[in-house]
């Protein structure tokens, strides 16, 4: 059974937001392990937008830093699942697009064999987190104060139990936070 990881970057006052994070090359570093070890990434509308706009672009015009290449690479390689009612269709490759999510869906999903399935985004994470289906959560956080912003979980409505496994301390100061999710 396929595990589902929840991996978000956040501020230290728990707000998204992609412009304000730090990209250096030991946190790509470590976002290319998550995808070499990862068999499905899954997205909301606007961070697969986000995403889709960028990264295939460095796929054909290499930035000459490694760690950030070799992510374009990953990414654009991996099988992408897009949840959106809005979009009518998707272009990247390997991505396919969803109107709904479904807990069947996803639960199918998790019984396949393969790697871990790994959820990227705020809207999506809560979603899945209320439908309890999210097994660990790997949170990145980031030594800045926002003060304002969209918060990673913004309408959860159910408390959610979990447990440290570890931290990763990175020299830019950011910590990353792994949590397994208690069982009811």
């Amino acid at each position: 059974m396929r595990k589902l990881i929840a991996a978000m970057n956040m501020s230290l006052d728990g707000f998204c937001d992609h412009t304000a994070m730090i990209a250096d090359e030991e946190i790509h570093e470590h976002y290319n392990d998550l995808l070499r070890n990862s068999g499905i990434l899954i997205y909301g509308r606007i961070t697969y937008q986000l995403m889709e706009s960028y990264w295939p672009t460095v796929v054909k015009n290499p930035t000459g830093n490694k760690p950030t290449d070799d992510f374009a690479v990953l990414i654009d390689n991996i099988s992408k699942i897009v949840y959106s009612r809005t979009l009518k269709n998707v272009d990247w490759k390997n991505t396919t697009l969803k109107k709904e999510i479904v807990k069947e869906e996803i639960l199918e999903l998790k019984q396949q064999a393969g790697k871990p399935i790994v959820v990227g985004s705020p809207g999506l994470i809560v979603a899945l987190a209320q439908l309890d289906v999210i097994d660990e959560y790997q949170l990145g956080i980031q030594p800045i104060v926002l003060g304002t912003g969209l918060p990673l979980f913004k309408n959860i409505r159910d408390r959610i139990d979990l447990k440290l496994l570890k931290t990763k301390t990175f020299a830019c100061g950011a910590v990353f936070h792994y949590y397994e999710r208690v069982k009811k």
